[in-house]
């Protein structure tokens, strides 16, 4: 490992809920597309997550795991809704916590992004907070397809948190995982709910900060109910630009957005029901593409002044290697925080 790390805040132990990690190194996740076709979770997919849990008391966060059917069925991405999925995963789990290691199950759910084609195939409609696509181009493929994208009813939205979030958490635990990360980041379903570019609704989840955050704190008061909020995670992309969202430039500033709702999150710390941890994009990076300096408008501090948690915090963290001064600053600078890694980490699963 470069000269300096060794020495850094990186290998020395951290409490995420009830465990302690040996390092503050993390496998963020890392969509694969190596499910079988039923999305049951694959012997490859056992082979790799055991591959990266070679150093022990590490945490490895799953590839983004369809909750439901109608979250969007991209093909062969890992469910977790039935009990074959769970079987599946929970070989991979007995793998990982045989290295001594620890994961945690992303929760993903697509919205406007989903593939209509696909979802049509198994009689399910394109979902979204509004009937707003993210392009023409991905308007003119849901026309095509006989499926426009449509708004969810309340009913929906009670079903999708009551029903198909309950159920993926209960599932996880029986399938041997040590947390639930809720996917609400780069421009998803849950993301779309949170940003006025993608939420003109004028109900319950719609309009105020408080209505758009209402999905995602019904979801962590539910979860944290069903499985323990100690086995909870979250994680945000306050900057993102990914899938058609607007960050700064949408018409309420990405900072009053997730400043409530991590403002919230803390008040149920508060009371008792702290998060494992809290996932933050950088800014640097837009989801599976880097970023360009000259794009890097935004800084993630204001979420670091308001948590008082655990953070993992992710997005190439290897631009500046082999010196490696950023990943050195955050790590160093705050005692709470945990750094991952998505690529780096699947060629390089040991880093001392």
């Amino acid at each position: 490992m470069t000269a300096g790390l060794e020495q850094s805040n990186l290998f020395k132990p951290i409490t995420v809920g009830k465990n302690t990690l040996d390092q503050r190194v993390a496998f963020a996740p890392t969509t694969r597309f190596r499910a079988a076709d039923d999305h049951t979770p694959s012997d490859l997919m056992l082979q790799y997550y055991s591959d990266r849990a070679q150093a022990p008391g590490s945490l490895l966060i799953t590839e983004a795991t369809f909750i439901s059917p109608r979250a969007g069925l991209y093909p062969n991405i890992p469910g977790i809704w039935n009990d074959k999925h769970v079987q599946g995963w929970k070989k991979i789990t007995d793998a990982v916590h045989a290295k001594g290691s620890y994961m945690a199950c992303q929760f993903w759910f697509l919205g406007r992004v989903g593939s209509p084609e696909l979802l049509k195939k198994h009689g399910l409609d394109l979902i979204s907070p509004s009937a707003l696509y993210q392009s023409e181009e991905s308007k003119k493929a849901a026309e095509a397809a006989g499926n426009p994208v449509r708004a969810l009813t309340e009913e929906e939205i009670k079903g999708i948190i009551y029903e198909d979030y309950k159920n993926a958490a209960i599932n996880a635990m029986e399938a041997g995982f040590d947390y639930v990360e809720i996917h609400s980041a780069h421009g998803y379903m849950l993301d779309q709910f949170l940003q006025p570019a993608t939420n003109q609704r004028t109900d319950n989840y719609g309009g105020s900060i408080e209505n758009r955050a209402r999905i995602v704190l019904e979801i962590i008061d539910l979860l944290s109910d069903t499985i323990g909020a100690e086995k909870l995670a979250i994680r945000l992309s306050p900057w993102i630009k990914f899938q058609g969202m607007k960050a700064e430039e949408d018409t309420v500033h990405p900072i009053t957005t997730f400043s409530y709702v991590v403002n919230e999150l803390q008040k149920r710390a508060n009371d008792g029901k702290q998060l494992a941890y809290l996932s933050i994009v950088e800014p640097r990076v837009q989801a599976l593409l880097d970023a360009n300096w000259s794009d890097n408008v935004g800084s993630n501090d204001f979420i670091k002044k308001l948590w008082k948690g655990a953070i993992l915090q992710t997005g190439n963290y290897t631009y500046d290697s082999p010196e490696f001064k950023g990943l050195k600053a955050d790590v160093n600078g705050d005692d709470r925080t945990m750094i991952g890694f998505s690529r780096y980490f699947t060629f390089k699963s040991r880093f001392n």
